[in-house]
């Protein structure tokens, strides 16, 4: 496969903005890693005017999608796993080309998986989970059970992205492939929630319980992202200013749940301060004194 699509990414690499070529092909026939190309070339280029170019292409009853990605964009991408794919065609793509071993230092950054790394991926995971957690336990409350299921099965996809980050990986497309490996705890809420024979309100009820103990134990390592921001002042953060906070904006538009879950777990403070009214009062917040 290679050979023939060496006319497509040869041009490419010899532009000098070019700093790296890979190729990942299709192992199996329902293949989602490769988006069910038989092969993905990705093509990682420093100051691309378009950040994103993508073609599809098809030969002797044979389909390539090839991926120009701009570097920043990719980075960005790794930092904040807001694309999988493209970490899966780093990490298990084979380099075909690679100026200055930029492709074989990303390759290297995402083995290690750096703790700073791993924590912004654990604040991300943990904002999403908290949502969807108090989604779900609000529809469960207004009698909404199969809308309250649906969003405790994204909880636990959640919980089990939490797990592998935890020991260290970078989660993939197919998530409890790993979290059954890595960790059948986890793996095991999902099977009782997917497979249980009890009526829906029922199972409902059961894994609040469960998702919500296993959510109170990862808690501390969860939040330490949020927590570490929170601590560069000493005075208390409106919500409006730590939401712009630009190491929080990874997060930031699931950062209210993140935040009122920790308010409720006494780990955020709520401070009330005065306004020009005598009755409100400005909500901001800290770390926890105590």
């Amino acid at each position: 496969m290679e050979d023939m699509l060496r006319p497509i990414y040869q041009e490419r690499a010899s532009n000098r903005n070019t700093l790296g070529i890979l190729i990942m092909e299709k192992k199996k026939t329902i293949s989602p890693e490769t988006d069910n190309f038989d092969s993905i070339l990705l093509v990682v280029v420093q100051d691309l005017e378009e950040q994103w170019i993508v073609k599809h292409y098809e030969f002797k009853e044979q389909s390539a999608a090839l991926h120009v990605i701009d570097r920043d964009l990719l980075e960005e991408w790794i930092e904040t796993s807001s694309y999988r794919r493209a970490v899966e065609w780093v990490i298990d793509g084979k380099v075909i080309f690679d100026r200055n071993e930029y492709v074989a230092n990303l390759k290297e950054t995402l083995r290690v998986f750096p703790h700073e790394q791993r924590k912004l991926r654990l604040a991300i995971e943990f904002s999403k989970l908290t949502r969807s957690y108090s989604e779900a336990r609000n529809l469960y409350e207004s009698g909404n059970f199969l809308d309250a299921y649906s969003r405790l099965l994204r909880s636990l996809h959640y919980l089990g992205r939490i797990a592998i980050l935890e020991k260290g990986y970078h989660p993939e497309v197919m998530v409890w492939h790993q979290v059954k490996r890595i960790d059948p705890e986890i793996y095991k809420l999902y099977e009782e929630l997917v497979r249980s024979t009890e009526e829906t309100q029922k199972r409902v009820e059961l894994m609040m319980i469960a998702i919500d103990f296993a959510l109170n134990k990862r808690t501390e390592q969860c939040a330490e992202h949020l927590l570490e921001v929170m601590q560069t002042k000493d005075t208390p953060w409106g919500f409006g200013e730590l939401k712009t906070h630009p190491n929080v904006e990874p997060y930031t538009y699931d950062l209210v749940s993140a935040i009122e879950y920790l308010v409720g777990k006494n780990v955020i403070e709520v401070v009330l301060e005065e306004t020009k009214s005598k009755t409100i009062r400005h909500r901001k917040y800290r770390v926890s004194q105590g």
